[in-house]
């Protein structure tokens, strides 16, 4: 279905007949048996350092203060950086895997042996805008399709009254370049990401005051009435019904994303497993988006984006996870925030049963050095090496792609590229990622570009 994209895309169109959200839901059937159903995507920005998480590194400990050999002169992102520095926590190994994780992610230290490690990822970019919206298009321009729009546009929808793909930014704020990392880019319009969260529900939902409820249903009606005559006249404009397809998406969600968003019918028990009532205020809003994740997943969309910090600040590693001057005191505000409630998010996703297809990725666009930054007590970009991992539906839980040299500084075997992780997401999704193309400009576009291989060693 995907390979000749534009008159497949016709086709499609011209077919979605009176209800042009029919199409959406349909979507298209994927290239072979999937393991996955739906995704939730956590993204970290900030470029969350893997020496001070989940890539142990002996040598770097032993070497802290020295040199880092071969790189004593070299100038990275904000300029000239000092000595090797080791992490200021101990690594502990962690489930009957024994993986290596920070001691101050306890509870997802818990979930080891579900995750499977990508410690050998690489970006195009040193520079947060760009490398969060290549983590999260496969380009670091913007106005490129994100992996969730890609996603849509290939299957559809899995529910009538809610979006297919929605992006949950933190409470703190948008990631650096905002909706350009949930955008549909060239995709039809229906599948870009709708962006809402726990504390600022869907914007313009809600009927206006002063307008009685027949005289909207009238108004609604009379609307579909001349929208579905116009679409009739002009049976290949793509741009009116993805138009269409949204204010009727729009009229559906009115009643159905209140009681999405109503986190109060939940137990006191599952609140008390994300800590939506911690007193850390930042970590209970995360927290509360957390749970607004499960329940989105469980009426049927399909692609969730979930932000834990947002984009940088006048002070460095404030907002997000871009500890420049003082790591110590910005990770030790930051992990609590992203521990306990992911990890309240996977154990209830697993308590009922969503795990069976679903998977989780927890993602962030680049690295950090081994040393700290000339003068300061920080780490400055790296997009030579960081790591990811994946848990859930599909994947093998313990293994690990790729590896760092001793300090982590570089990849030294099985260099991944984000083209190779959205080959193998797109691969779980039942999708061959070659063929999912959409034709723009004169060329079929991808969400792996030209590039792309499946890590078929973190598969089960």
């Amino acid at each position: 279905m995907f390979t000749n994209a534009l008159p497949c895309r016709r086709r499609f169109i011209q077919g979605l007949g009176a209800v042009a959200l029919n199409g959406l839901l349909q979507g298209g059937a994927p290239h072979f048996t999937p393991k996955v159903k739906r995704v939730i995507q956590i993204m970290c920005p900030g470029g969350v350092s893997h020496l001070d998480t989940f890539d142990y590194k002996p040598e770097l400990i032993k070497r802290s203060g020295q040199p880092m050999p071969g790189g004593e002169k070299e100038v990275s992102f904000q300029g000239a950086n000092g000595n090797l520095m080791r992490s200021p926590w101990e690594f502990v190994r962690r489930g009957q895997s024994g993986r290596w994780m920070t001691e101050k992610l306890p509870q997802l230290g818990a979930l080891a042996d579900g995750m499977a490690f990508i410690h050998s990822m690489t970006s195009r970019s040193n520079t947060h805008g760009p490398a969060c919206v290549a983590m999260n298009t496969g380009f670091v321009f913007e106005g490129f399709p994100s992996a969730g729009a890609w996603t849509t546009y290939a299957l559809g929808s899995m529910n009538e009254n809610l979006p297919a793909y929605v992006a949950i930014p933190d409470v703190r704020g948008i990631p650096p370049s905002g909706p350009a990392n949930w955008t549909a880019g060239f995709l039809p319009a229906e599948h870009q990401g709708i962006s809402f969260n726990a504390a600022e529900p869907i914007r313009n939902l809600d009927r206006p005051e002063g307008v009685p409820e027949p005289a909207d249903q009238a108004t609604r009606a009379l609307v579909q009435t001349l929208n579905e005559g116009h679409a009739a006249r002009h049976a290949g404009d793509a741009e009116l019904r993805a138009r269409i397809a949204s204010y009727e998406l729009a009229a559906r969600m009115q009643l159905s994303a209140p009681e999405v968003s109503n986190l109060a019918s939940e137990s006191q028990a599952t609140h008390a497993l994300y800590g939506t009532a911690d007193a850390n205020p930042l970590l209970a809003a995360y927290a509360r988006n957390c749970l607004l994740s499960r329940r989105l997943v469980e009426r049927g969309v399909r692609y969730v984006q979930l932000y834990c910090a947002s984009r940088a600040s006048g002070v460095d590693g404030l907002l997000n996870w871009d500890a420049h001057k003082t790591l110590k005191a910005d990770y030790e505000r930051h992990f609590p925030i992203l521990d306990k409630p992911t990890a309240g998010l996977i154990t209830d996703l697993r308590a009922r049963g969503l795990l069976d297809d679903t998977l989780v990725l927890w993602t962030t666009e680049f690295g950090r050095m081994p040393t700290h930054q000339e003068g300061l007590l920080g780490r400055d970009h790296n997009p030579d090496a960081y790591t990811v991992w994946m848990l859930g539906a599909g994947v093998k839980g313990g293994a690990t792609h790729g590896a760092t040299d001793d300090f982590g500084r570089r990849v030294v075997s099985d260099v991944a590229t984000v083209h190779d992780y959205w080959a193998t997401v797109l691969h779980l999704l039942g999708l061959n990622h070659e063929k999912l193309t959409w034709y723009h400009n004169g060329i079929n576009r991808r969400l792996t570009d030209v590039h792309g291989h499946v890590m078929h060693g973190l598969l089960r």
